[in-house]
């Protein structure tokens, strides 16, 4: 496989994104992470990691409807492209290599 390198925030991005499937915009994407990770997310962080990952062909996003309580503005919901499964299934992998060569007294140090 091709190498694909992302960060370690791009990968929770990208993994949130799918955890919220079909679901996945701005707002509920940094509430996810915050809940699930117990770590504090700015918006503008967020928002530009998101663009990143559209750019690179990670992410694709698409409009929402229209509504009232967002002044007629829509929801920009995020997609996982087949491209951005590759770099998730590259990152696995290359994670769960050094978990395995790891040895075993390692982790019982303290």
């Amino acid at each position: 496989m091709k190498r694909i390198q992302i960060g370690e925030f791009e990968e929770i991005v990208l993994l949130t994104v799918g955890v919220l499937h079909g679901n996945a915009y701005g707002a509920t994407i940094k509430d996810e992470i915050e809940q699930r990770l117990d770590r504090e997310v700015a918006i503008g962080a967020l928002q530009v990691t998101l663009r990143r990952l559209e750019s690179k062909g990670f992410l694709k996003s698409k409009q929402g409807d229209t509504n009232e309580t967002r002044r007629g503005r829509p929801k920009l919901f995020f997609e996982i492209t087949a491209y951005g499964k590759k770099a998730l299934d590259y990152s696995k992998e290359s994670r769960d290599e050094l978990w395995k060569a790891l040895p075993k007294l390692v982790l019982k140090l303290k």
